[in-house]
């Protein structure tokens, strides 16, 4: 929801010795509890490294308070006007949730306060919340790849096929769909301007029963290759019955869900399907913290010593997250002001462990854009499948791992 600029402030007076607060909104139960890991875990590792900033000269104490989005959006906004109103957080750190975090984001923009979100396209960010190129927000910022950016990147593994292919859409019937869909500012116009010719039913409701009006379309049009912004569950369903009806995609091309570790076998097992997905963070990206200097395997060696689980793509924009945040407090001209906090982030260019962030040069106000490349679940050896870097062209200094594998 955007919000007219206005000098009104709901805050009350700050104490002179109160600390500085990063307050950082997460699911840590719900149906997305899984997608809150990387945002607790970046917090928990940081906490104890974060106790103070400088600021021209001036120590100031720093505390970082998370509270629970419960995975549902009016529990975000209840969450987040907590931690502006009771907790008194002068910027507010969230990711993921399609519809999650636009709710942290309005409440922010609507209680005049910074906030800094990530891990979710910036078109469905910007214009999917009310902003126009000529009317920005004044308090929200974002840091993401675009849905024009996973369209070249899925295009480059389309063209392994061939060109100029015929590709059908499995895309919902909410803001994610809608957006991909768009005539000027989605995924569409890329694809199609790459010669792809793309077969779109109707959007199908979460979470999916049953994907009959969308094979049979395919199975009309002669559709070899599927792409998808489906969660992991919705693309299974997709798969199983697509094989009962002997639709098998040559390569099935999935965003969102499919960038995080899976773990199924048989019909549902993305390595089988060739199921392909967009890489913003590996372990061997070249990219290192601005507030430690950790490296990017650092980072995920360490998630997994301390969890005993596989790393996640999205701790790069995790950890990313407090370095943008940290960033605006120490470089704000008032880090006690709101507003001022909220300028520095309009002018941060900042080296981070999701890659290099510019404010000052994005495709629109108050976003930064994450460098993408393609990648491929493939078998792995330490884990049941190991998300394989096969395409590069969007950030050639990414080594890539292996090729891309296509259904016969």
């Amino acid at each position: 929801m955007q919000q007219q600029p206005t000098d009104a402030s709901p805050h009350t007076a700050r104490r002179s010795d109160a600390p500085l607060t990063i307050g950082v909104v997460a699911p840590r139960s719900g149906r997305l509890a899984k997608l809150g890991d990387p945002l607790m875990f970046a917090m928990g590792l940081l906490r104890s490294r974060l106790r103070h900033v400088r600021n021209q000269g001036r120590g100031y104490e720093l505390r970082l308070v998370s509270r629970d989005s419960r995975s549902e959006p009016e529990a975000a906004r209840r969450a987040t006007e907590e931690l502006i109103r009771h907790e008194r957080a002068d910027v507010i750190v969230t990711l993921a949730g399609t519809r999650v975090l636009p709710a942290v984001a309005d409440t922010c923009e609507e209680l005049h306060t910074p906030c800094v979100t990530s891990t979710f396209p910036w078109q469905v960010y910007y214009f999917g919340r009310g902003a126009t190129r000529d009317r920005p927000f004044r308090w929200t910022y974002h840091f993401c790849w675009g849905l024009d950016d996973i369209a070249s990147v899925f295009a480059d593994m389309w063209e392994r096929v061939g060109p100029g292919r015929t590709v059908g859409c499995l895309w919902n019937d909410g803001p994610q769909g809608n957006w991909t869909r768009h005539q000027e500012e989605g995924f569409l116009p890329v694809a199609t301007a790459r010669g792809h010719t793309l077969v779109d039913p109707p959007g199908y409701r979460e979470p999916a029963t049953d994907f009959d009006r969308h094979i049979t379309a395919f199975l009309h049009d002669g559709v070899e290759i599927v792409t998808s912004a489906a969660t992991a569950a919705d693309l299974a369903l997709f798969h199983r019955q697509a094989v009962q009806r002997d639709l098998r995609p040559r390569l099935i091309t999935c965003s969102r869900w499919l960038a995080y570790p899976v773990g199924a076998t048989g019909a549902d097992d993305p390595a089988e399907a060739k199921v392909a997905s967009l890489v913003y963070w590996t372990p061997r990206h070249p990219y290192r913290s601005s507030l430690d200097g950790m490296r990017a395997d650092e980072l995920a060696d360490c998630y997994e010593e301390l969890t005993g689980a596989q790393w996640l793509q999205p701790l790069g924009p995790a950890y990313a997250l407090f370095e943008v945040a940290v960033h605006a407090l120490a470089t704000a001209d008032d880090p006690t002001d709101r507003q001022a906090v909220a300028a520095a982030i309009a002018r941060t260019r900042l080296e981070t462990m999701a890659g290099p962030l510019d404010w000052t040069t994005g495709p629109v106000a108050n976003v930064a854009t994450v460098r993408l490349t393609g990648g491929q679940w493939k078998r792995g050896d330490g884990y049941p499948h190991e998300l394989a870097v096969v395409t590069n062209s969007g950030c050639p200094d990414v080594r890539l791992d292996g090729d891309l594998e296509l259904l016969n």
